[in-house]
């Protein structure tokens, strides 16, 4: 690929640079020759030249998913899952390079790069393990001359759509469970960071993926609603799985409507992060510190309304501040960086925007509030106190370092504030009273719900939320049911 040197003299292994798409196990140019730019936020300068896809490109691959995909079904569970345990295995040997690369693209710390890689392999091994759980059932017969079973089978050709802010994970967690259950995929990654998603499929190839059942189209931002149109409309694809904001997931759903295509989605959130006067104040700030400024407050499950109690407000805000303060801000590749550039320009003038609006309405900024030292997409490490209903950062999801904090009184203020968005993805809180623990825990209409914590991803669990937050779930033991169909079989005739 045509590279800045920057990309391939930290790379030990040139060869998980790709510029091309992967369709049909052949890497492949755009048809007309296209590229776009893939940028490195942390300074603006351009790092490789992608291929820049279209729907006629996206429909051979799907072509090319469809012609693998009876010859994967047929695998064994056991042979699918030697594969992904394979590809897992790949992706942690490999853990140095991708985190470079992915810093590159992204931005992030290559700490949290590095913790990514390993969460986008424990995937690809949870799922192969999975694919030997697809059990079916027997079931007590309705006549005594008829038996009933139950099958699990795979849906069929899939496609998927991840976004920039985690290039590894997302896509690992649309491939994973997909290939498990025996679909063959398609796979639409960001036009911020393509490059990730080229090297977690090339490492795919290596583990000895079959050509077609897995495969990348790459297109920049005008090109994505087009490729999506493909995957959506084409009736060849029989589900698609999502990550990204609940607009685009709104005009997914309403395409795969007229071919009634099943669609999972992973959408916004706007999660409170609620402490009690009875919480551990120490762990509290630590919680939020993670919680909101981990990749530069650049996901979805993020602190975005921090709620404290009256009695301990003032001493939280006050150790936020110091903790914050102390964050070092600068390029992800530096080892000592906490918090890394934000993706590009536009998310820079959402978080600019979000916190003017706080200021014109009475938040008040205890630390940071502008642009950093650094230019470009780096914004301060901030503290806003004072924050309320009436501020665009209490209903939208920021996407930045910004922390905005909310005083309440009572329990029951606290969740019914936490419960007024029409998101419902994660959720926060801290408390002590094994009594609270519990009621809270209820009350919160979330689909995540991190008690005394504020880190929740983890392969083992269910990820998803409620409302305007999406449909599914991804890892867990019900992650793969959103790629398999129920079959029902009745044998007639036994006596």
């Amino acid at each position: 690929m045509t590279a800045g040197g920057s990309v391939t003299s930290g790379l030990r292994e040139a060869g998980l640079l790709h510029s091309a798409a992967l369709i049909g196990g052949r890497w492949v140019d755009a048809d007309d020759g296209g590229s776009f730019g893939v940028v490195d936020p942390a300074n603006g300068q351009e790092l490789g030249r992608v291929a820049r896809c279209g729907p006629a490109e996206t429909r051979r691959a799907i072509e090319a998913a469809e012609a693998a995909q009876p010859a994967w079904r047929a695998r064994t569970a056991k042979e699918r899952a030697r594969i992904l345990r394979a590809w897992a295995d790949l992706l942690s040997a490999h853990e140095d390079d991708l985190a470079r690369l992915l810093t590159l693209e992204q931005g992030k710390p290559l700490a949290e790069s590095r913790a990514e890689i390993a969460y986008g392999a424990a995937f690809f091994e949870w799922f192969g393990e999975q694919a030997k759980r697809l059990d079916g059932e027997v079931v007590p017969p309705h006549h005594a001359d008829k038996r009933v079973l139950v099958t699990r089978e795979p849906v069929g050709v899939t496609g998927g759509i991840t976004p920039w802010n985690f290039p590894v994970a997302m896509p690992a967690r649309k491939a994973a469970p997909a290939l498990a259950a025996g679909c063959a995929m398609v796979l639409k990654p960001a036009e911020q960071t393509p490059l990730s998603a080229l090297a977690v499929a090339e490492l795919g190839v290596r583990a000895g993926l079959p050509p077609g059942v897995f495969n990348v189209v790459t297109g920049d931002a005008e090109d994505a609603p087009l490729i999506g149109e493909e995957l959506t409309g084409n009736p060849t694809v029989r589900k698609v799985g999502f990550t990204g904001s609940t607009a685009v997931g709104k005009l997914l759903m309403a395409q795969c409507a007229p071919q009634v295509t099943r669609i999972s989605l992973e959408l916004g959130g706007n999660a409170p992060f609620i402490v009690f006067d009875d919480a551990d104040l120490e762990a509290a700030i630590a919680g939020a510190l993670i919680c909101k400024f981990r990749n530069s407050g650049q996901t979805c499950i993020s602190a975005n309304r921090i709620l404290v109690q009256d009695r301990i407000h003032d001493d939280f805000v006050d150790g936020l501040v110091k903790a914050a303060s102390e964050l070092p801000v600068g390029n992800g590749l530096d080892p000592d960086t906490r918090v890394g550039p934000l993706i590009d320009r536009q998310g820079y003038e959402k978080v600019a925007d979000h916190v003017a609006d706080a200021r014109e309405r009475g938040a008040d900024v205890l630390l940071g509030g502008e642009s950093h030292a650094l230019g470009g997409t780096f914004w301060q490490p901030t503290v806003l106190s004072g924050v309320d209903e009436t501020m665009a950062m209490s209903h939208d999801e920021t996407f930045g370092p910004v922390a905005g904090v909310r005083r309440f009184r009572t329990e029951d203020e606290a969740i019914t504030v936490a419960n007024s968005t029409r998101y419902g993805l994660a959720s926060y809180f801290y408390a002590r009273d094994v009594a609270r623990v519990w009621r809270v825990s209820e009350a919160l209409e979330f689909g995540i719900v991190g008690v005394n914590t504020g880190l929740i991803s983890t392969e083992i669990a269910p990820f998803g939320g409620y409302k305007e937050s999406g449909l599914g779930r991804e890892g867990s033991q019900h992650g793969i049911d959103d790629w398999v169909e129920l079959k029902y079989h009745c044998l007639g005739e036994i006596e």
